[in-house]
């Protein structure tokens, strides 16, 4: 089974951005994803700030990415842009780097409110698993920085016409006040009967 490091990211994983960039633009160009397209800029001043996580193999090509970014006054925190090249796909990958992802976000803003928008079953079960709860979109940032990275989305349209009510996508929340420990639960991502993803059963922040 190939092995990865999973790995907050830095100055030394910048020459990754051209292949992060097009993972996430092709993943976005695949109707229902609900995935937004980001630019090389954007990625690297994530990275810059200290607000990215990658995965990478141990012969040093990229596998996977997630990035962190903040709304509202820093009120809430979305854990965004989780890519998993395909061919890496299927090892519980996306779940350890969203789990690292997970506890960035924690130490970043402790006090910050966690979402997310996807029509992805895997994330859903990824986000459920680390305390997410499924809500209404009235309960996410008011933030309008945050809608207008919806522009991209091939379904932005939906949420347009409904005034941001309503849309493919699926709001999960996790509330620091309501989930003091932030747990992980059950057996996830089976592959083959047998349990892929070792997790902890709570998540400890450092």
């Amino acid at each position: 089974m190939e092995k990865f490091i999973i790995t907050e990211a830095g100055e030394d994983h910048l020459n990754h951005v051209p292949d992060i960039e097009k993972a996430i633009l092709e993943a976005a160009s695949v109707k229902g994803t609900g995935l937004a397209k980001r630019s090389a800029e954007y990625l690297t001043e994530k990275i810059k700030e200290g607000k990215a996580v990658i995965a990478i193999t141990e012969g040093g090509d990229f596998a996977g990415f997630c990035y962190i970014e903040s709304w509202g006054h820093e009120k809430f925190v979305a854990n965004s842009g989780l890519i998993v090249l395909e061919k890496y796909r299927g090892n519980g990958l996306a779940m350890k780097i969203k789990a690292r992802a997970f506890r960035l976000s924690r130490k970043i803003f402790p006090g910050a409110k966690m979402f997310g928008l996807t029509t992805s079953l895997a994330v859903m079960k990824i986000n459920s698993a680390l305390g997410y709860k499924p809500v209404t979109f009235s309960e996410l940032t008011d933030d309008d920085q945050f809608w207008k990275g919806c522009h991209s989305c091939s379904y932005y349209d939906i949420l347009f016409r409904t005034n941001r009510t309503h849309c493919l996508c699926t709001a999960m929340l996790y509330d620091p006040e309501k989930e003091k420990s932030g747990p992980l639960k059950g057996k996830l991502l089976k592959k083959n009967g047998k349990r892929v993803v070792k997790m902890k059963t709570k998540l400890k922040s450092k």
